[in-house]
């Protein structure tokens, strides 16, 4: 089992930065590719990016791709997005996620932070 705390979220102007964190708990971390999803305000949860165990790998959804950048330090337990070019359409609440796989993927695993929210205003 793996616990998932996020962090990092807030507030910014349409064209700005944010980095958002995921803390994770439990002796087996690195057994787990990661990823990051998204819900925006009256839409589904959507797959933004995801990494191998190993960090080796990344996958980014078309709509971020070029803006947002998924990486992981497996010693410290942590994954990371950072998140550039922010614009309103990037409005949602984000959710780390954890799966219990070698590679990439874009279909959610079982383990879920609690979310953070990130607002872009215009």
């Amino acid at each position: 089992q793996v616990q998932l705390v996020e962090s990092g979220g807030g507030t910014v102007q349409t064209g700005g930065s944010l980095r958002l964190s995921c803390a994770a708990s439990g002796r087996t971390f690195s057994s787990y590719a990661m990823g990051w999803f998204r819900q925006p305000p009256g839409k589904e949860r959507e797959f933004v990016a995801s990494i191998s165990r190993n960090g080796g790998s990344t996958r980014h959804a078309d709509s971020v791709k070029g803006r947002f950048s998924i990486s992981r330090n497996n010693a410290e337990k942590m994954v990371y997005l950072q998140m550039n070019g922010l614009n309103p359409e990037d409005t949602a609440v984000y959710y780390c996620n954890a799966r219990d796989t070698l590679l990439t993927y874009s279909t959610p695993g079982p383990f879920w932070g609690q979310g953070t929210q990130v607002t872009v205003s215009s």
